[in-house]
């Protein structure tokens, strides 16, 4: 039994219990409000640069990139330019859809069975729904962060604004209503930030070909998100914080004269320690993907081995014994052998 989410769950409770403990009772808004936040971004900013220099570091003298199609061969055979692209274009074209769309993940499939009057039948079925919540997942990330910066400009950029309105085009005005007069109109990308990370998590506990190679290490940033996001959501709609406070707090540490405002509440602490806590992670983990999709020798390179010859240029010098140097060495025994050899003892 694959229990590991139980470890990553009461990770994050504990996390969360410690801010709480830390800033609401102890009085340590300082620490939770403003030195973690600034360590948690130093961390993340080297911890980024490291991995990214290590990775472009490592030699890649092979062409190795992973191919769905026909690759260029005879003028007669067509050839596949954006899965097997021996063009720099159809590479470009192929990291686009990669990065925007993330076209592997929708051709990805899964093994299932089936009962038939003859036996049972393996077939294959595309796995559209996890395409589906990695897309809403990673675009409604996107939002809230890019939303999240009207906390840190003075004025606030009219495309973040744009973004802002947007966002809430859908205001749900009969639900805000019913919940509290004078709701702020509902931003959709919380929303289906929470939905698309809850569908991911479930999908690790209950799937049984998924949960058996899952570890802690991949359940833990999905109850670090969750947590993010519901601490989020409950700041925004129901346990209502001081915003001009939070403002305040935000462009104190990007002006680097940080103060802590007055009254901003507990739950502030939890969901920015949660924050830090992610961007502290993020270099050492799994999400690392965000940075190491562009340096992928598996995705950035051309698919050019019948076209050219690729000598590894690492390899060290070494001797070469030719087959002229061979019969030299071995004529007289090739000969006794009765061996045929290019050229006869003279």
């Amino acid at each position: 039994m694959n229990v590991n989410y139980m470890y990553s769950l009461i990770a994050v409770l504990v996390l969360c219990l410690l801010s709480y403990v830390g800033a609401d009772m102890l009085g340590f808004q300082a620490l939770f409000g403003i030195w973690i936040p600034y360590l948690a971004i130093l961390i993340f900013i080297f911890g980024f640069i490291i991995r990214v220099m290590g990775w472009a570091k490592s030699p890649v003298p092979f062409r190795i990139p992973t191919t769905c199609g026909q690759q260029k061969t005879l003028d007669w055979i067509k050839p596949n330019s954006i899965d097997n692209p021996t063009t720099k274009g159809g590479v470009l074209i192929r990291m686009i859809l990669e990065i925007l769309l993330f076209r592997s993940l929708f051709r990805n499939t899964s093994m299932a069975f089936s009962k038939t009057e003859s036996g049972i039948k393996i077939y294959y079925r595309l796995e559209i729904w996890l395409w589906v919540a990695a897309l809403a997942f990673h675009y409604s990330f996107l939002t809230v962060f890019v939303r999240h910066m009207r906390f840190f400009l003075e004025p606030v950029p009219l495309c973040i604004r744009i973004v802002e309105q947007l966002d809430s085009f859908f205001r749900f005005e009969y639900f805000s209503s019913v919940i509290e007069v004078g709701l702020p109109g509902i931003f959709m990308s919380g929303l289906v930030l929470l939905a698309a990370v809850t569908f991911l998590l479930l999908r690790r506990v209950f799937d049984p070909k998924v949960k058996y190679f899952s570890l802690a290490a991949d359940y833990f940033p999905l109850f670090l998100f969750m947590g993010i996001a519901i601490t989020g959501i409950l700041m925004r709609y129901f346990a209502k914080v001081d915003i001009v406070g939070v403002k305040a707090l935000a462009m104190s540490l990007v002006t680097l004269h940080p103060r802590i405002p007055e009254g901003i509440g507990g739950l502030f602490y939890i969901h920015i320690f949660l924050v830090s806590t992610l961007f502290a992670y993020f270099p050492f983990s799994k999400l690392m993907h965000m940075g190491g999709i562009f340096l992928s020798p598996t995705r950035n390179l051309t698919t050019d081995t019948r076209a050219k010859r690729h000598i590894n240029p690492w390899n060290y010098p070494v001797k070469i014994h030719t087959y002229e140097e061979y019969e030299d060495h071995f004529r007289e025994k090739m000969i006794e052998a009765g061996l045929p050899v290019e050229k006869e003892q003279v």
